[in-house]
């Protein structure tokens, strides 16, 4: 039936039947590019743009309260016999509790006991979970919305210079944020924070920096924290940053104990806009390459990443639209 009716068509008009042809000739690449994931031609795309004919799936997030926050301000100075200065953070009253030389196996057991067996909201729930598995402990306790400076070394007496070669048994230090009061562990779904610093030694020079966060929750998980590529940076550098030699020099210490995440190359830009309409406030994550990178307006339009072209599988708002607009008339 339709080689009866191509033939008729061509000995009515040979011009309109290599018309015909060619346009489902076209039809038909759109339809099978498509169907690959490949570039649809712009002849066959929608009118109003070329928005995404496969939606990205939209990761729902509850926005939870995190009352701890820890900072190394003097990472170049620290090693395991000089020891390592700390700055917390915190929202409300807690305790700092450093565990030295803390065995990498009993912590992670200890996260599992988390889950499964008690919440470690104290120290001494820390400490049952570990079962002495440390070298030395220190404790501080640390008042609302303090930022004092706080020293943690090990004693002369511990006579420990190194923790031995990697692949190591044991993290130099382990840092533990609780809430103090007991009222508090109740309010907050936060209840307490762990954090694994690496210090530098004779056997390990990498430098100085905190490897793991981890949060924990009064529901009984655990979430490891991981860094956000921003689109892009402040203006002005930190003095603490490492130099691009030392970057790549840690990134191969990282590389040899296993450490090492494959982390695309950040761009330097001068300010926080879309990175591709450079005019909208940067608001979404893309998962799993976790750039933060895009605005509201220019997400919808992309299945890649527009800075290392990884296929997004999810993302998520930093802030609501209500937030943003709030944000906005408190500014102006």
């Amino acid at each position: 039936m339709v080689a009866v009716f191509l033939v008729t068509l061509y000995e009515y008009s040979p011009l309109f039947y290599i018309t015909v042809v060619f346009v489902c000739f076209l039809v038909t690449s759109g339809l099978v590019l498509g169907w690959f994931g490949l570039g649809v031609p712009v002849i066959l795309r929608n009118s109003e743009e070329t928005e995404s004919s496969s939606r990205v799936w939209k990761k729902q997030m509850r926005q939870v309260k995190n009352p701890f926050g820890l900072e190394i301000p003097y990472p170049a100075t620290a090693s395991v016999k000089k020891g390592i200065t700390l700055t917390p953070d915190c929202l409300e009253d807690c305790i700092l509790t450093c565990y030295w030389g803390c065995s990498v196996q009993k912590l992670h057991e200890a996260l599992q006991k988390h889950v499964y067996c008690f919440r470690i909201k104290t120290p001494q729930a820390m400490e049952d979970a570990l079962y002495n598995e440390y070298l030395y402990r220190q404790q501080y306790f640390i008042k609302k919305n303090d930022k004092e400076e706080k020293c943690c070394q090990l004693p002369e007496d511990a006579q420990v210079a190194e923790f031995g070669p990697v692949p190591r048994s044991c993290y130099p230090l382990v840092a533990l944020l609780t809430l103090a009061d007991e009222e508090d562990r109740d309010i907050y779904d936060i209840v307490s924070m762990v954090a694994v610093i690496h210090i530098p030694d004779e056997s390990y020079r990498l430098s100085c920096r905190i490897l793991y966060q981890y949060v924990l929750l009064a529901q009984g998980q655990y979430h490891d924290l991981k860094q956000l590529f921003m689109s892009a940076n402040n203006t002005a550098p930190s003095s603490s940053n490492p130099s691009p030699g030392e970057r790549s020099s840690d990134r191969s210490l990282l590389e040899k104990a296993g450490l090492a995440e494959d982390e695309p190359e950040l761009h330097e830009e001068n300010s926080k806009d879309c990175v591709v309409c450079q005019n909208g406030t940067v608001n979404w994550v893309l998962l799993p390459c976790r750039h933060a990178c895009l605005c509201d307006g220019c997400v919808k339009y992309f299945q890649q990443c527009p800075m290392c072209r990884q296929f997004v599988q999810e993302s998520f708002p930093l802030s609501s639209k209500k937030e943003q607009d709030e944000d906005e008339s408190t500014h102006i």
